[in-house]
């Protein structure tokens, strides 16, 4: 059920809430007139919603014609419809005098036993007139506060209410309601007064109905030809796998650092960004995709590319596109949000918890486009928004802006959405047919172009995409200028001499440039490569841990042929002149072991002067302390120490191996007592950064569901203070209702850094 219900379209989820709120088993017409589906347009469409929902063994109907329900699925919503429990059940605990008091005052005669009084009550609050007319003799304050509780006003339901329950009831008013059963206090859980369903659905009106809509949305069409779509899919698809391959040669060429809260922070994703000419959304895009496809890993405290990545860019541009397209599909996040609800700068795989609203949001819009009407197309893409919160109501959509514009701007990206309709490189994307998906990449994206006009300007020209043979010898000997439909290098002498600097030839250079090259090569390209060979090497740095030099050649020459001498790692650069690998030390204490006088030099030049220097203590150790008190005896350790110290070393090492071995306790930390509770373990071994007193305040919340307040360090990298209550344990996270976003969150414990109480008003 926890899997089906997030793919259900709108109308499955306003019938399945409709049916729990009339408690089911409950008949066809029962929930037809709630949901206003009485007439011949909209029974046929009610019909069609109960049977999905019967595939999905969520609703089905039993013998006696009544249609029943999943528990699971009843548990769903606290109030469906925002309507509480029935009058008989809320008033379960109340006492035969209470009933009795309720009924004196709407002015019925009670009957002798409590259950009799309780069937008269229930039998006055199942007619709606009655309910209308004791209420309209109530002090205005009073009626205000019904109709608010019944969502009569602008706050009642509008779409479908997912886990819905009554809101806060101002005390002074609910006094005359309590008395006549039109609001009832429970005993058993703390909270304001509850509203039971007659009452709520009297105050409604008559002409109430539950919110159900079995035909979607109406979006603005325009014809589209398949071979248009095919077009401009193509060409959105080839952009991003050429800028894909660009972002992941920048990592592969510096991996991206991580940073300390995770993740790839916004200096390297402008960095990489810059490397690989492409903006940001194209780069979040890509890191977490390749992440997912296993192109990417955790190295320490980087990201880089993994062996998978080496086969990945030797492969043809539909094959490294229909990885990335495949992974992106069950994203279990959005990758390219780049700003938290509090418009802070998010970074890139930050590994946040798996989130099944974000894996619906692309599956709804494949849905979405996919029942469109053949050769139409959205006239504006963004207007497809309102359609998949129809198909997929419960997926996260875009934090602000019209609704799941993220999501769809992904899509026109990897070429899955073009001109407002899906292409066909999204039909196979939504069917998850990976065969299908390759031959239709293989149709639509060109292969790897591998040759370069290479011009007299300096420049290399490559049309599409660059094979990676291609990408890899351009950007050893140019710099890359602009990438995409055309990617544009340029040869400098600084280019060139970074070749020349990892080993290569100005021979192998031109050889390689040659069999690239569409034509032959310029001859200013050749007198480059020429001249920055020319002067590439005329000045050499050696390493060299000291320096020998003297007036003798023949002694100089005499040292670096020594055979004693050879660990020292000597070498002659000139006459008179060596160089050792060895610290000037160890090469002066080698040559005089071998007979031989030589001196030290200072830096300057100058003759060092050795002079050995006595050691001495800077001041005298002072006799340890007794642990106690003035005038109290030595302790047991000092005692057991001096006793140690007179026995025989021989003697000492027999006792201390006849010793047992003892293993002392383990506590939770120093000082500290063990562990009072599982949860307090859980908790310490999450929240690192808590001291113990915190960690047993955290732990203490969890078990009694009290309230708490905590500085937490959010993604963002920003520290916030959060009044958390509705605890959940769910190691490495803590699920709890957040205050300051009035909504569910989930926290990483390792980002709590201080736990503090808190009150709720």
């Amino acid at each position: 059920m926890a899997l089906a219900l997030p793919q259900l379209a709108l109308p499955h989820l306003q019938a399945a809430e409709a049916l729990a709120a009339l408690r089911a088993p409950a008949s066809r017409d029962a929930l037809a007139e709630l949901l206003g589906a009485a007439d011949d347009d909209t029974i046929p469409e009610l019909e069609a919603v109960l049977e999905a929902l019967a595939d999905h063994a969520l609703v089905w109907p039993d013998g006696a014609g009544k249609l029943r329900m999943a528990g699971p699925l009843r548990q769903a919503w606290d109030a469906p419809l925002g309507l509480d429990a029935r009058l008989e059940e809320l008033l379960a605990g109340t006492t035969s005098d209470e009933l009795r008091g309720m009924l004196a005052t709407l002015g019925i005669k009670p009957p002798g036993s409590k259950a009799q009084r309780l069937s008269a009550l229930v039998e006055h609050h199942s007619d709606p007139e009655r309910i209308l007319s004791v209420i309209a003799k109530a002090p205005a304050a009073t009626r205000e506060l019904l109709e608010g509780r019944a969502g009569a006003g602008p706050a009642g339901p509008t779409r479908f209410i997912m886990f819905g329950s009554p809101g806060p009831d101002p005390e002074p008013d609910s006094r005359w309601a309590l008395e006549r059963g039109f609001l009832v206090q429970d005993r058993h859980r703390y909270g304001p007064a509850r509203m039971p369903a007659e009452v709520a659905l009297a105050l409604r009106g008559r002409g109430w109905h539950a919110p159900f809509q079995p035909v979607p949305p109406s979006v603005g069409l325009a014809p589209v030809a398949p071979r248009e779509v095919d077009h401009e899919a193509s060409a959105a698809a080839s952009a991003f796998t050429g800028g894909a391959a660009s972002v992941l040669s920048a990592c592969a060429a510096t991996a991206p650092a991580r940073l300390k809260s995770g993740g790839i922070g916004a200096r390297d994703l402008a960095r990489i960004g810059k490397a690989a000419q492409a903006d940001d959304t194209v780069v979040r895009l890509t890191l977490e995709t390749a992440y997912a496809a296993g192109l990417l890993g955790r190295d320490g405290n980087r990201v880089a590319p993994t062996e998978a990545y080496d086969a990945w860019a030797g492969q043809e541009p539909p094959e490294q596109f229909a990885v990335l397209l495949q992974a992106w599909r069950n994203l279990p996040l959005t990758p390219t949000q780049a700003r938290d609800e509090d418009n802070k700068a998010l970074p890139a795989l930050v590994g946040a918890p798996p989130c099944n609203g974000c894996v619906q949001a692309p599956h709804g819009l494949l849905d979405a486009a996919a029942r469109l009407p053949a050769g139409q197309g959205a006239r504006v893409a963004s207007h497809l928004g309102p359609l998949v919160a129809w198909y997929r109501p419960l997926a996260d959509s875009s934090p602000d802006g019209q609704p799941f514009a993220t999501v769809i701007r992904e899509a026109e990206l990897l070429g899955v959405l073009a001109r407002g309709a899906l292409s066909s490189i999204g039909i196979h994307v939504r069917t998850g047919d990976a065969e299908g998906l390759g031959i239709e990449c293989r149709r639509l994206l060109p292969s790897a172009t591998s040759t370069a006009r290479i011009g007299a300007d300096l420049t290399a020209v490559v049309t599409g995409t660059p094979s990676a043979r291609l990408t890899s010898l351009l950007d050893s000997v140019a710099d890359r200028e602009t990438s995409g439909t055309a990617s544009v290098w340029r040869f400098s002498a600084g280019s060139v001499r970074r070749a020349l600097d990892v080993g290569r030839t100005p021979e192998d250079i031109t050889a390689d440039l040659a069999s690239v090259a569409a034509g032959p090569l310029p001859q200013p390209l050749s007198y480059l490569v020429a001249d920055t060979a020319r002067g590439h090497g005329r000045v050499r740095i050696a390493p060299a841990a000291c320096v020998l030099h003297g007036d003798e050649p023949a002694l100089l020459a005499e040292l670096a042929a020594h055979r004693r001498l050879a660990k020292l790692g000597l070498r002659q650069l000139a006459p008179t002149v060596l160089i050792s690998r060895s610290p000037l030390d160890t090469t002066l204490a080698a040559l005089r072991a071998e007979g031989y006088a030589p001196v030290a030099e200072t830096d300057q030049g100058t003759v060092r002067i050795e002079k050995a220097r006595p050691r001495r203590a800077a001041a005298p150790v002072p006799a340890p302390r007794s642990s106690r008190a003035r005038g109290g005896g030595r302790t047991g350790a000092t005692s057991t120490a001096k006793e140690f110290a007179t026995l025989d070393p021989s003697a000492l090492a027999t006792r201390l191996l006849a010793a047992p071995a003892t293993t002392p306790e383990p506590t939770s930390f120093d000082g500290e007592v063990p562990f009072a509770t599982d949860t307090e373990e859980i908790v310490a071994g999450w929240a690192k950064r808590l001291p113990y007193s915190d960690i047993r305040q955290l732990a203490h919340a969890i078990d009694t569901g009290q309230a708490i307040t905590v500085e937490y360090l959010a993604t963002s990298g920003s520290q916030t203070v959060r009044t958390l209550s509705s605890l959940d344990l769910d190691p490495p996270y803590l699920e709890a209702w957040c205050h300051l976003r009035d909504a569910e969150r989930v926290f990483t414990l390792s980002r709590i850094h201080s736990v503090m109480s808190a009150t709720l008003d």
